[in-house]
């Protein structure tokens, strides 16, 4: 079951989604780090103009959405959530490697590694 709680009350929708392959790796990873939450952010840069960068924390702050899904803790600031609505986080294992995939809607362009895309 999803459990979302946000900085704001006026949020109802799910804005940012995992796939159950995401939660399972981010499990893995958070027990390696010793931190509680696995945090989603865009920047500006890359070749497309954003790009996604994932990082782990020990605190969540007050601008921070805490998206819980698939018994993982997700971070998402205010910010970057305006960028990454109704978007889904997935992890793929292909024979190349493996990788985490953001799934954009809002996304015009992305450019070939996945990382980067624009408005």
């Amino acid at each position: 079951m999803t459990e979302i709680r946000t900085s704001t009350s006026s949020e109802n929708s799910v804005p940012f989604s995992l796939t159950a392959a995401a939660a399972s790796r981010i499990s893995v990873l958070l027990e390696s780090e010793d931190k509680p939450y696995f945090r989603i952010r865009v920047d500006g840069g890359g070749c497309s103009g954003f790009q996604y960068k994932f990082d782990f924390d020990s605190e969540k702050q007050p601008e921070d959405l805490e998206l819980r899904q698939h018994g993982v803790a997700v971070l998402v600031d205010d910010m970057s959530l305006g960028f990454l609505g109704d978007a889904q986080l997935d992890y793929v294992e292909e024979l190349v490697g493996s990788y985490f995939k953001v799934e954009n809607p809002n996304a015009t362009a992305s450019c070939g590694c996945g990382t980067s895309f624009s408005i």
